[in-house]
């Protein structure tokens, strides 16, 4: 029921509307006193570096103060942190409530319909599917079921480091771990540079011949024929391997696998390698030198193969002969740069590389696995809010220019680190 209560202001049940709706509001700008509170922390740890310019802008309180119309600097910060709030906030809604998002699509990125269509029956006839990028995904967050990894190498040169682990699996032969990271090179030079079998053979030494034997223009997907060489006394292997390309923002995943074909005939001379598996996760990591610069590309590569041979020999075999195959990879890569620079028509190899799938965002949901090209975007978004809080709300005079190029140069540096 609604009176008047004596003073004259509406009320219901007894409670004035005023209070009521006041209440209301201040519940609702939580979210904005937690990201202001936010801001004040982050600026009080930045506080060591510009303290003493803030002080010295202190002392002439006039000019702080008086320098922009009463509160005119305080009303833009203001809109400023309420917009770079409502951004996020927008975007987080948008992407947690991608089911709104019509039509929906499948793993592949395609629009689901009810006949095929060539191109999906293409993909269909690929013996490297999405359910085995998902294991993939999986076996990068070491959540395959396998056991743990054992550190087996740690070496680096000028432009490269190494490091390699390895395991034994109840049933299947040694799978191996490695992580390179090369300084100066691209993650796209890279993904070529390893697709690329006609420019292979001039840095990897066991590598004998290479030819493909069909290829997907579609979806990318290579089958391909190798010959490798290995000791004296054990015959060459030849190989029959499906690969294919996905990418997600600037990573690559490239998976590589032993299939079966009736396009090569098996021979008693080489050796046909059966269980194959050798795939790696492409991306830019920090430079070595703590320049904060995105100029490296780091190589996670998982590698198994039954190659016919007594397990704890192949062990030793692959041990003894890792690194000296390992670090000519690193002259490779630059000197295949250089050969990308002098402008010479791309191997079909290399131009099949730049055929990938995308990985949609929300297979990593489904997987339980933190999307980083999504959190980069987000902190960029964050990053460039803050740039502009900054820029309507700190003086324009010699102090608060100050005061802005120290911030921004630290934003810079957070950026690129992203």
């Amino acid at each position: 029921m609604e009176e008047l209560d004596s003073k004259g202001n509406f009320s219901v049940l007894g409670k004035p509307v005023v209070l009521e709706t006041m209440a209301d509001l201040l519940a609702a700008m939580m979210p904005i006193w937690v990201a202001i509170a936010f801001g004040i922390v982050l600026g009080w740890s930045w506080k060591p570096r510009w303290a003493s310019f803030l002080v010295f802008g202190l002392r002439s309180r006039t000019r702080l103060l008086w320098s922009t119309p009463p509160g005119l600097g305080a009303r833009r910060l203001w809109l400023a942190i309420t917009a770079v709030t409502a951004c996020s906030m927008l975007k987080q809604l948008w992407l947690k409530f991608s089911a709104w998002r019509w039509p929906r699509t499948d793993f592949s990125g395609k629009e689901t319909q009810s006949s095929s269509s060539p191109g999906d029956q293409q993909q269909a006839n690929c013996a490297v599917s999405d359910e085995d990028l998902r294991k993939f995904l999986l076996l990068l967050e070491d959540r395959d079921g396998g056991p743990a990894w054992q550190m087996m190498m740690d070496r680096s040169t000028t432009g490269m480091a190494y490091q390699a682990w390895r395991r034994d699996p109840s049933n299947g032969p040694t799978q191996y771990k490695s992580r390179t990271v090369i300084e100066g090179i691209t993650p796209q030079l890279m993904r070529d540079f390893f697709w690329d079998d006609e420019f292979r053979v001039e840095w990897d030494d066991m590598l004998l011949s290479a030819k493909t034997l069909d290829e997907c223009p579609e979806t990318g997907y290579m089958l391909v024929h190798w010959v490798r060489k290995f000791p004296f006394f054990c015959k060459d292997r030849e190989y029959t391997i499906g690969r294919r390309i996905w990418e997600h923002g600037n990573t690559y995943y490239c998976l590589q696998m032993g299939v079966e074909t009736d396009k090569v005939p098996r021979k008693n001379k080489p050796r046909r390698v059966d269980v194959f598996y050798s795939s790696f996760r492409i991306r830019a990591v920090e430079s070595r030198k703590g320049d904060s610069q995105l100029t490296a590309c780091e190589v996670l590569l998982f590698h198994s193969e039954e190659m016919g041979i007594q397990k704890d020999l192949a062990k030793l075999g692959v041990r003894q002969g890792m690194w000296g195959c390992v670090k000519g990879m690193e002259p490779g890569a630059h000197s295949y740069l250089a050969s990308r620079k002098s402008a010479k028509p791309l191997s079909r190899p290399a131009l099949m590389a730049q055929i990938t799938t995308k990985v949609p965002a929300s297979v990593f949901r489904e997987l339980g696995i933190a999307d980083t090209a999504l959190e980069r975007n987000v902190w960029r978004w964050i990053i460039l809010g803050g740039a502009v809080a900054l820029a309507c709300g700190v003086d324009r005079g010699a102090v608060g220019k100050v005061l802005l190029f120290g911030i921004a140069r630290r934003l810079g540096r957070l950026g690129r680190k992203l």
